[in-house]
């Protein structure tokens, strides 16, 4: 691992000053960060530890949302009274990333940056129709994720917060790879203020989307047996040693059906 630069700002504003430096990077939970630096994957001039920024961190329901500091950890989402009643599905999600120590050093506003193809927040935000707030805007899940461990953010833009409007319904389902925890194919579907929405994880070449031609299927009938039949098509699916995209493909409205069951 290369030298570098190490500094702990005490704002959001300050940090994001910092950040504009050549190849600095921010970081939360530092969950991907540090194992790419130490893999010589990465070598930032500089590493801006946002961990302790207090106004990154918290959780509060109002106006018919949930909104989850950037700084809060998946196991604090997980643990949260506010998320297990407004939207359990949501909790159920964050209690099952990685293992206990990353859940305990992980962060949503860390795994939405990083955008992992695999991840199981970027799921729950376009599942749910939530929008992603940095100290610059506010950007929808369709805006914020644009592609295989790609976002919109800007450089000296920070995530400072996440929103979900609280759903009718909403259920999440994960077939994950024993390993790694991560999912190989991930399923968050809910109904409510967004419409009907079904959205996949772990599956798709380019991250995070939409399975659509599923969710007219909810629209008409909410209900697992909906899902029977339902078929997506291979095209611009993953295919690994896990699992091959037809493979990918099957699972991904079986577990559509188990979301809405």
């Amino acid at each position: 691992m290369q030298s570098f630069a190490y500094s702990t700002p005490p704002s959001v504003a300050e940090a994001a000053r910092t950040a504009l430096q050549e190849d600095a990077k921010l970081m939360a939970g530092g969950q991907t960060l540090l194992q790419s630096m130490k893999l010589g994957l990465i070598a930032p001039s500089a590493v801006i530890d946002i961990s302790g920024i207090a106004e990154l961190k918290g959780i509060t329901v109002a106006g018919g949302k949930v909104t989850i500091g950037a700084g809060t950890t998946h196991a604090a989402v997980a643990a949260s009274r506010d998320v297990q009643t407004a939207i359990p599905a949501l909790a159920d999600l964050a209690g099952h990333i990685g293992d206990r120590q990353v859940r305990n050093r992980g962060t949503i506003g860390g795994s939405l940056a990083n955008n992992d193809p695999a991840a199981c927040y970027p799921a729950a935000v376009m599942g749910l129709g939530g929008s992603v707030q940095t100290n610059k805007r506010t950007l929808t899940a369709e805006q914020f994720f644009t592609g295989m461990f790609s976002t919109a953010l800007e450089d000296g833009e920070v995530i400072t917060s996440v929103s979900f409007p609280i759903p009718e319904k909403a259920g999440w389902q994960k077939f994950k790879q024993p390993a790694s925890r991560f999912s190989l194919v991930g399923v968050f579907v809910s109904k409510g203020p967004a419409g009907v929405r079904v959205a996949v994880t772990g599956a798709g070449a380019s991250g995070v989307f939409r399975a659509t031609a599923l969710e007219s299927k909810l629209a008409a009938d909410w209900s697992a047996a909906a899902m029977t039949g339902a078929t997506v098509s291979a095209a611009d699916l993953n295919s690994d040693l896990h699992g091959s995209a037809e493979y990918r493909a099957a699972l991904i409205p079986v577990l559509a059906g188990r979301a809405v069951g």
